[in-house]
């Protein structure tokens, strides 16, 4: 609780006598059995400090109740209650909420003499913590907001600041460094309550789907105006910093804690605590080696909110249009699984729900299976390819469905003209061979691709009969070549070279149709 200087010496004059221990107690009313009729009490004597009484005896007290309970049905009636065994526990050694002293001066009989005469005050940390539980019984989410106008404020404290700084008004300096160091504080504590009240809002959205879908634009657009002002103004609020920092950082800190009226500071105390409040600003808006001013995360902050509440948004949407909220089917999913007959239900059940399988092993075969010996073990083995598919989702790659017929005519006219020209070559070499025959002359490229050609089929079509090789004959819509057993063989002399026949001879005649034709010229 003490803050003590290099010097080991107190930079307080050792006044907070209270550990942490004692703060604590202080809340022990809120745990009472009667803790409403407390709440109350307290406040009637907050009442009554309101016009300066500080100092209440228990009859004033009971005035106060009843002048709530004209506002408040709540208030509890004060013949109900013991108010001085209240005020008591309130002022006792272990809760010190309140201060009691005996004031004699009240008396105005020897009867009353002979009383107690007890009035009871708020200490000062008594009242703080009544403060604080008041804080906390009236928060509202409503309340929550971020303060945009606040910038422009802040802006013309800092240059009012340097101005006061140069012209050494030391009143005007603690003036403006004090009203910054709470203007920010109290941004800071918006901000936090804000997104906080947001996150609250995501997690029971689900039961108030209405209330978020009416205030979802205004939402939207005031954290969109507070991002706006924030990096509109951010730049000149650090220029602005860096002009009171020309203008003497030390000693404007100097004539602040020159200037501050709390008395029961050490002078270095105080100047520390205002060079720890300087550091705080200066971090809102400039940045200290590589990290970030409070201003850009406070920046980045607002647009995650804005990001999640857009989040938030389509996941209303959703469960508007669907009826139902993914929060909504996991409890009833829940629900049913906890109803489950057995454990195997729920374990067959929550698996199809959420498509849970069983580990899946995947095998494969080798292309080549006689490349891999079968006493080679998996680990020496060479491994197989798995496709995605089967790897991924367990499922084999489909073969796919069939291809587009694609029409080539140009190609297909090209090679229809090809093999017609083709055609029309071999169909002259044989008429050439034809007329001129096979023999005494060299054959050209076009006949000798024709003799072979027919000589092939000739060829494969001769059969044994009686261990002896028959003639063989092969046809095209030409002629007809026939091999003839020679003794003497025969031969054809090409532009390649020489083509032997042995104990072959070869006949070369017209066939069908070209016979025919030939036949009828006169």
């Amino acid at each position: 609780m003490f803050q003590r200087g290099d010097s080991g010496v107190s930079e307080s004059f050792d006044l907070d006598s209270l550990t942490v221990g004692d703060r604590l107690r202080l809340f022990n009313f809120t745990q009472r059995d009667e803790h409403v009729a407390y709440l109350w009490v307290l406040r009637a004597m907050n009442v009554l400090r309101a016009v300066h009484q500080l100092q209440v005896h228990p009859d004033d007290v009971a005035n106060a109740l009843k002048e709530l309970a004209t506002a408040h049905d709540e208030v509890p009636s004060a013949t109900d209650l013991n108010l001085r065994a209240m005020l008591d526990n309130l002022s006792s050694d272990n809760e010190q909420v309140l201060y009691r002293v005996e004031d004699p001066l009240r008396c105005g009989n020897l009867a009353a003499y002979r009383n107690r005469q007890s009035v009871y005050q708020f200490t000062e940390i008594g009242y703080r913590v009544y403060c604080a539980v008041e804080e906390v019984i009236g928060s509202r989410v409503q309340d929550a907001n971020l303060s945009r106008l606040v910038f422009a404020d802040i802006l013309a404290d800092f240059k009012a600041l340097a101005t006061a700084n140069r012209e050494g008004d030391r009143d005007e300096v603690y003036r403006k460094l004090a009203r910054l160091d709470s203007v920010l504080a109290d941004m800071t504590q918006r901000a936090a309550r804000f997104y906080l009240t947001l996150n609250d809002v995501a997690r029971t959205t689900d039961v108030s789907p209405e209330t978020f879908l009416r205030y979802k634009h205004t939402l939207l657009a005031h954290m969109s105006e507070f991002t706006a002002e924030l990096e509109r103004y951010a730049p000149r609020l650090a220029e602005a910093v860096y002009e009171v920092e020309d203008s003497g950082v030390e000693t404007l800190l100097e004539r602040a804690a020159a200037v501050d009226e709390r008395p029961m500071m050490r002078p270095a105390a105080r100047l520390e605590d205002w060079r720890r409040r300087w550091t705080g600003l200066r971090q809102w808006f400039l940045a200290d080696g590589t990290g970030e001013t409070k201003a850009v995360q406070l920046q980045g902050a607002t647009r995650s909110a804005i990001s999640g509440v857009i989040a938030l948004l389509r996941q209303v949407t959703e469960s508007r249009r669907g009826g139902v909220s993914r929060t909504t089917q996991l409890r009833h999913l829940a629900a049913w699984a906890a109803g489950a007959p057995d454990e195997q239900a729920a374990n067959a059940l929550v698996s199809a729900a959420f498509d849970l399988r069983s580990v899946r092993h995947l095998s494969g075969a080798h292309d080549d299976d006689d490349q891999i010996s079968p006493r080679a073990t998996w680990w020496d083995a060479p491994g197989v390819e798995v496709s995605i598919s089967l790897f991924r989702h367990g499922k084999r790659p489909a073969p796919g469905g069939p291809q587009p017929v694609r029409t080539r005519r140009g190609a297909h006219a090209r090679l229809r003209e090809q093999q017609l020209a083709d055609r029309a070559a071999d169909r002259e070499a044989a008429t050439d061979l034809l007329d001129h025959g096979p023999h005494d002359r060299v054959l050209n490229a076009a006949e000798a691709r024709a003799v072979l050609k027919l000589l092939t089929r000739a060829l494969q079509a001769r059969t044994v009969v009686a261990g002896r090789l028959r003639s063989g004959t092969g046809n095209s819509d030409v002629l007809t070549l026939r091999l003839v057993p020679n003794e003497h063989g025969s031969r054809l002399r090409t532009e390649t070279g020489t083509l032997h026949l042995p104990g072959f001879a070869l006949e070369i005649k017209p066939h069908g149709a070209m016979r025919r034709r030939r036949t009828e010229k006169p």
